[in-house]
């Protein structure tokens, strides 16, 4: 009894620790207000089921990553299945309110990646690396490098495209 309690306090510890880490994940993959709140207990509903095959000599937010992004893009597949439609939260801003629109055009870019690009992607962009990537992800250090060169230069060439064809 008091180990199961030690592990509930523990685990709470550790989901405000690294609530950051899920809302950047849920944000990735869902942008109406009430999907992030659906994914985000849909995460740390995973992440509490895992928690018992935690290794604690292991770094918990790759671990959290890897269970969030599994269960992100679990998800995703589900419900772009369904057909609902891709909306920002009510906080941010819409592209729209950007100067130039560059901003819109690449968010959805990105927004039309394959899930798992779009994962690897994000991580990227939280500055984590290679490795970390690969860890999480599930694949080595060399295929996170030559992923994220091809989905960069995939980028550079959609928004050459896009800006190519909003000048004819």
């Amino acid at each position: 009894m008091a180990n199961r309690v030690e592990n509930q306090l523990k685990f709470q510890s550790l989901m405000e620790a690294h609530q950051g880490l899920i809302f950047r994940v849920t944000t990735t993959y869902a942008r109406k207000v009430e999907d992030q709140q659906d994914l985000v207990q849909e995460i740390k509903l995973n992440l509490w089921k895992a928690f018992p095959k935690y290794n604690p000599e292991q770094s918990f937010s790759t671990w959290a990553y890897k269970v969030s992004i599994n269960t992100a893009i679990s998800w995703f597949r589900t419900h772009s299945r369904k057909g609902n439609t891709v909306e920002l939260p009510e906080n941010v801003p819409a592209p729209e309110s950007y100067s130039d629109g560059s901003a819109q055009v690449l968010r959805q870019l990105i927004d039309n990646l394959d899930p798992l690009n779009r994962a690897i992607l994000s991580l990227s962009l939280e500055d984590l690396s290679q490795s970390q990537i690969a860890e999480i992800i599930g694949t080595t250090p060399g295929n996170i490098a030559t992923r994220i060169s091809r989905i960069k230069a995939q980028l550079r060439h959609q928004f050459e495209a896009q800006e190519k064809n909003s000048w004819n």
